[in-house]
């Protein structure tokens, strides 16, 4: 498809066809999901967001909130490839990546290197407690995410579009772990906090999961040539320029060195976010706008996309931590200083 102006392409035969699609296939992921899925909306949002954009997602949440069987049946549901890996410390690149191995020609004894696939190979990863391995290994996993390929034995590989990484880690054990440094957390689009149920949501969660012994099936809405070409269609979502200066505003407002950082950024805030981080924004906001069913994006996008996007980007310093302040506190009262 070309791409004269906005406004064009958006009243084009073609594009209306894709926008009905995408509707529809948007539509059955979220009745798809909820079938084995309770609860959990805003961050079943934030994984569509995630996979419109062409990001990663990292989720921080407590063991047995059903990551794993989200991550599944979002997969599932949008028709893609899975795999996952369970880190550990003596998790191998090569375990991730693949590897080459010398076969032979039975009948000409001919010997040859043979790229054997790893997981990685798949539409969407999920890498849980990436956390919970050496740094050699995280750097494998990231590095394929920036690159979108692998390097094996000085050899690239492509992986498949989409490719969609969601990697889990636990707040709660921090024992024989290797935090992701902050260079590389900037890689992910989002860090998703993953809560508790609700009361009446965890009722029905027991209701549903003891009641039967097999999960109910997941029908596929969409595929993978169709969400490449949702990718791109998020990308022709207009943007004015107010809106594009207020997200520069919010994330400059992180940095305590900006001359019109808010106070409470000057005092408890180390370092703030990157550039990187205005244009996840600016994408989150348009494809959020775009899964609300409007072609344009407003300063609220921005807003309720702030602090998946920031959360870890900015970093804060010890007196946050004896005045017993989050990341997230700090960010939702900074929100409230920065006009739109």
């Amino acid at each position: 498809m070309t791409n004269n102006t906005t406004e064009t392409v958006f009243e084009s035969d073609e594009m209306r066809e894709l926008i009905g699609t995408f509707r529809n296939a948007t539509t059955g992921l979220r009745e798809q999901v909820r079938k084995v899925i309770i609860g959990q909306d805003d961050v079943v949002e934030h994984l569509l967001v995630t996979l419109l954009v062409g990001g990663h997602c990292l989720i921080t949440g407590m063991p047995g909130t059903a990551k794993t069987l989200l991550v599944r049946t979002l997969a599932d549901a949008l028709g893609l490839t899975f795999k996952r890996i369970q880190f550990t410390p003596d998790l191998m690149p090569t375990d991730v990546t693949g590897t080459d191995i010398i076969e032979e020609d039975a009948a000409t004894g001919h010997r040859s290197w043979t790229f054997v696939k790893g997981p990685i190979f798949t539409n969407v990863l999920l890498a849980d407690e990436i956390n919970r391995t050496p740094p050699k290994t995280q750097a494998a996993l990231l590095e394929a995410m920036q690159e979108r390929s692998v390097t094996v034995r000085g050899e690239n590989h492509v992986l498949e579009p989409p490719f969609f990484v969601l990697a889990t880690q636990n707040p709660i054990e921090l024992e024989g772990t290797y935090p992701l440094p902050e260079a590389q957390l900037d890689r992910f689009l989002f860090n998703v906090l993953l809560d508790y149920l609700s009361a009446d949501d965890e009722l029905a969660v027991v209701d549903r999961f003891t009641t039967r012994v097999d999960i109910p099936p997941v029908e596929a809405c969409t595929n993978a040539e169709e969400i490449v070409r949702f990718q791109w269609l998020v990308r022709q979502v207009p943007v004015s320029e107010a809106v594009n200066r207020y997200a520069v505003n919010l994330v400059r407002a992180t940095r305590p060195a900006e001359p019109g950082a808010p106070d409470i950024v000057k005092r408890y805030v180390n370092f703030g976010a990157s550039v990187r981080a205005t244009m996840f924004l600016n994408l989150a906001a348009k494809a959020s706008a775009l899964l609300e069913g409007r072609y344009h994006v407003t300063a609220e996008d921005v807003r309720k996309m702030a602090l998946p996007v920031l959360r870890h980007r900015v970093l804060v310093n010890y007196f946050a931590e004896s005045d017993n302040l989050t990341v997230d506190d700090i960010l939702t009262q900074m929100l409230e200083t920065v006009e739109a």
